[in-house]
């Protein structure tokens, strides 16, 4: 299957004087996991809609598996969607739901579908106006996996699920890329994305700001160190490399690009209890990238 699974081409989208999507050129590739990353407001849930065609853009365009995404009909047929707060018919069973969803998409494994309910441990006989937010979160992965879509646009897809169906959902993600099945997934529990993601997007105000693989984007974080001390910490303001500064239980977190010597230099002249360092988390990262703007 030659070509990529989601492709932008300075796509744009206002709302008023509001630039939510700010000239977005993405291509993500078939088989792929994509974290989206960025906080409320960045624009996360506005390209799903354009990439789903529930909004148009004000300028450029956008394709799902090569098919340009303003022709709805043909490429829904590629997509499975879970949003971060679902609807449901509240007088259907979860069962009902299933099957109307089914229907509509006109392609359902079954034998996978039920075995999705076991996973997710999903009573498909309730009410959907009984379930809860995490079931209905459930029905809704359940939806969108059980047709088995070449791609899964999935905006918060664990809001409202317990550890263990978190574990599980990652599991599903990771199985589905393995059948060639890209996964574009938006979200902002970081460990998670770190956790499953081949490749992230990190998006500030509509615009992007780095599209790297985690192991990359880790290196442009640089390096963390830990220090606890005995007093006060040193002022690190305007040391060559430092970046971020932050106090911890007995000491301080320092996030530095390049070379570490200049902010050991300032910690050495303190009496150090103890000094770690370490490559950053992807929270460290996402952090640093917003610590750099302000």
């Amino acid at each position: 299957m030659a070509g990529s699974a989601i492709r932008t081409e300075s796509l744009t989208k206002r709302f008023g004087r509001v630039l939510a999507v700010d000239g977005l050129d993405l291509e993500v590739g078939r088989g792929e996991i994509f974290g989206f990353l960025g906080p409320n407001g960045a624009g996360k849930s506005t390209t799903i809609r354009l990439l789903l065609g529930l909004a148009r853009p004000t300028s450029g365009r956008a394709w799902i598996t090569e098919v340009p995404v303003g022709d709805v009909e043909r490429a829904h047929r590629h997509v499975g969607y879970v949003a971060g707060d679902v609807a449901v018919w509240p007088q259907l069973t979860g069962l009902e739901t299933l099957t109307y969803l089914g229907n509509l998409s006109g392609r359902v494994d079954v034998p996978f579908r039920d075995e999705l309910v076991e996973r997710l441990r999903f009573d498909p006989g309730l009410r959907a106006r009984s379930y809860s937010k995490g079931n209905r979160q459930k029905l809704a992965l359940i939806a969108a996996l059980m047709t088995r879509p070449d791609v899964l646009l999935l905006d918060e897809p664990t809001s409202g699920l317990d550890p263990l169906m978190e574990a599980e959902f990652q599991a599903l993600v990771r199985e589905a890329a393995g059948r060639g099945q890209t996964v574009f997934l938006s979200s902002h529990i970081l460990d998670q994305v770190q956790d499953v993601c081949h490749r992230v997007a990190i998006l500030r105000e509509g615009r992007l700001v780095e599209v790297a693989a985690l192991d990359d984007l880790r290196g442009l974080g640089g390096t963390v160190l830990e220090a606890i001390l005995e007093g006060p910490p040193p002022d690190l303001a305007g040391v060559p490399g430092v970046t971020g500064v932050e106090p911890i239980d007995g000491g301080v977190r320092v996030s530095i690009t390049g070379s570490p010597s200049p902010a050991l230099s300032r910690l050495s002249a303190c009496p150090l209890v103890r000094l770690r360092s370490h490559e950053p988390t992807l929270e460290e990262v996402f952090l640093s990238y917003y610590e750099a703007e302000r």
